[in-house]
């Protein structure tokens, strides 16, 4: 049998080193070094190749994405769709097997992974995602959710912040059913860890709850019993595997050098003639490998469904599955407000939340520390993880990271929340749902410099504009309440992308419904229209009303006509056609963009620009609105000035 893992072990190396060999690219030294490791671990692992979202599915995660070589290998081995002419394809533009590993393009792959330390976070998510379900749909007599969650790091994912963000998360929620494989071959690109990373990760762990084992990373049976122990612990396990980066290699083995470069041609020779492989053939899958590896008979998924569709058809473990995996929005019965009523879009969102809980089993969520200012509490549905409201602490970049992973579980519709400043600690995760398509909400109040006294620290100047330039991520600011409840009707129905809500803490007049055309669904809509207008405003946000009252000054004051455009979603107005985009904002008027922010990208659609194009300060919020020129007096005049 141990002749039959080194065989196994050595098939991956091999795989993984021709990879990058071909592809002049990539980084062998990781896959080489935790061949042993995720040979022993295939044995572990529950998985159905031919059903692959399965979903009670072990989940793996490979954070340290750059061992991607080892991971397509792996798929391969097991019988996902990855063939050898794709493993040939390594690295190659459109092939299914790219740099790093990406959700939704590569069949197997759990999570796109890459950036260090958010395949950590995104492994905790599902790991949070299991335990929720198991209080859901599991009984003493039905384990309908049994799988364990596997997660393999390197040094460098540790080093990030984020992955101590979301395992303290983990630890302190004591979940179980969760495994971190840490590749400890104290090597990174700059050579040994000592040159910058001194930790004793043994004493960390420990202190955030976890079993820690510590093993020879190359010995079969050392891994074997970790693994086992950590399948029965009642803890969630880190195991430290002591490992030799490029291990197997013929002159390179522990060197830094194997880490992000090819081999090379004379290496790979070396290395294959003393591993007892042809070092003339490139890409060989022995049959022997490949029967040891091999997943795609399994049947275990269709084993599950047998047990869930037809042994309980009766069950309440069935009833409450179903409702999970098919979630109802029709459901809701969506809040209503009064026009001319004063209401902050995060109190309304309160509302909206609620009522979306009430009906839908499946939406779940919670804030950084923030949920009082953020108003995100799910009234009377408990805390996680036998109730609704999630508790991430001050850990914004994990709570987005986490929740991307919980978003695709299977069973989840998952909000997080923070104010807006914060989101540029969260932004990396923000960028990988975008990047994997993942149907993330973000929510985040205190969206202006309205905040007030708390001042520039806490004022988001330029934080939209790097949401709206960000590919597949929609981004809502909705002008009252009543925008905010179809915000929401909208992204509900936006499976494919993330979308973020910027709210306000102040509170807005909520509008009348007359507006002339369009609607909330197309990004913009023409609000207000003169006969003969001259101008056309645009704005988001708690500054539509301000231009609604600007364009009547304008009018009696000036005679200046101007209609009015609301804009609750910059990214869906871009996707509009022109035909749609000259109904609203007329070619004909003198187009002007008004928002308290920096937003460079109005001038997609307007000729002029009233922003804010410095930091904010601490004041009352009227006298921050005086001072920067976003009341109606002032942006009347402004615009006055513009037309000169």
């Amino acid at each position: 049998m141990s002749q039959l893992l080194t065989k196994q072990a050595n098939t991956i190396r091999f795989l993984a080193a021709d990879m990058v060999q071909a592809a002049n690219s990539g980084h062998p030294g990781a896959p080489m070094g935790m061949a042993d490791i995720v040979t022993v671990l295939s044995k572990h692992l529950k998985i159905d190749p031919v059903n692959p979202t399965w979903l009670n599915r072990d989940r793996l995660v490979f954070s340290g994405g750059h061992a991607s070589s080892m991971v397509y290998s792996l798929l391969h081995l097991w019988g996902y769709d990855v063939s050898i002419d794709d493993l040939k394809e390594f690295r190659q533009l459109g092939s299914k097997t790219p740099g790093h590993p990406e959700y939704k393009h590569t069949q197997g792959v759990e999570i796109t992974t890459g950036p260090l330390g958010q395949g950590v976070a995104n492994a905790v998510g599902f790991a949070l995602a299991s335990a929720y379900a198991k209080y859901c749909v599991n009984s003493e007599t039905a384990k309908v959710i049994d799988h364990h969650v596997y997660c393999l790091c390197g040094d460098g994912d540790l080093q990030e912040g984020i992955s101590y963000e979301a395992l303290s998360t983990l630890g302190h929620q004591k979940i179980s059913n969760f495994t971190l494989i840490y590749d400890s071959n104290d090597i990174t690109i700059e050579g040994d860890i000592s040159v910058a990373w001194s930790e004793d990760v043994t004493k960390r762990f420990d202190a955030i709850g976890f079993d820690v084992i510590t093993i020879d990373g190359h010995d079969f049976e050392a891994i074997d019993n970790a693994l086992t122990s950590s399948r029965e612990s009642d803890k969630p396990t880190l195991i430290i595997a002591r490992t030799k980066i490029g291990k197997g290699a013929a002159t390179l083995e522990g060197s830094h050098h194997t880490h992000g470069a090819p081999l090379g041609a004379d290496e790979i020779t070396a290395s294959k003639q003393n591993a007892g492989f042809d070092p003339n053939e490139t890409f060989v899958v022995p049959e022997d490998v490949k029967a040891a590896f091999d997943k795609s008979e399994c049947n275990l998924a269709k084993a599950w469904d047998k047990m869930v569709l037809k042994d309980l058809p009766l069950s309440e473990q069935n009833e409450t599955l179903k409702a999970l995996l098919n979630p109802d929005y029709s459901k809701v019965q969506w809040p209503s407000f009064e026009a001319d009523s004063m209401v902050a879009t995060r109190d309304s969102n309160h509302k909206i939340l609620n009522a979306i809980a009430k009906a839908v089993p499946s939406f779940i969520g919670g804030s950084a520390d923030l949920a009082p200012s953020n108003k995100t509490e799910l009234s009377g549905l408990g805390d996680f993880p036998r109730g609704r409201n999630m508790h991430f602490g001050i850990k914004e970049h994990s709570m987005a990271a986490i929740t991307n992973a919980m978003n695709i579980y299977g069973l989840f519709k998952v909000f997080n929340a923070t104010f807006f400043i914060f989101s540029d600690y969260l932004k990396p995760a923000a960028r990988v749902a975008a990047l994997s398509h993942i149907p993330n909400h973000f929510i985040w109040t205190h969206d202006s410099i309205g905040v007030g006294e708390d001042g520039a620290t806490h004022q988001p100047i330029e934080q939209l504009s790097g949401y709206r330039t960000m590919p597949n991520f929609y981004t809502f600011r909705p002008a009252d309440a009543s925008e905010n409840v179809k915000c929401w009707q909208k992204a509900l129905t936006m499976t494919d992308a993330p979308t973020g809500f910027v709210l306000s803490r102040q509170k807005l007049m909520t509008l009348k419904d007359d507006r002339v055309f369009g609607d909330v669904q197309n990004g913009g809509y023409l609000l207000k229209e003169r006969d003969g207008a001259t101008v056309t405003l645009m704005a988001s946000g708690s500054e539509v009303m301000m231009c609604l009252q600007a364009a009547c000054h304008l009018e009696s004051e000036h005679g200046i006509k101007a209609n009015v455009v609301s804009v609750p979603c910059f990214d869906l107005l871009c996707e509009q056609d022109k035909e749609y985009i000259d109904a609203i904002i007329k070619p004909e008027t003198t187009k002007i963009a008004v928002e308290m922010s920096n937003s460079m990208e109005w001038y997609k659609f307007a000729d002029e620009f009233i922003g804010i194009h410095t930091f904010g300060a601490s004041g009352k919020d009227s006298d921050l609105f005086e001072h920067y020129g976003f009341t109606p007096d002032k942006i009347k005049q402004k615009v006055k000035n513009l037309l000169g």
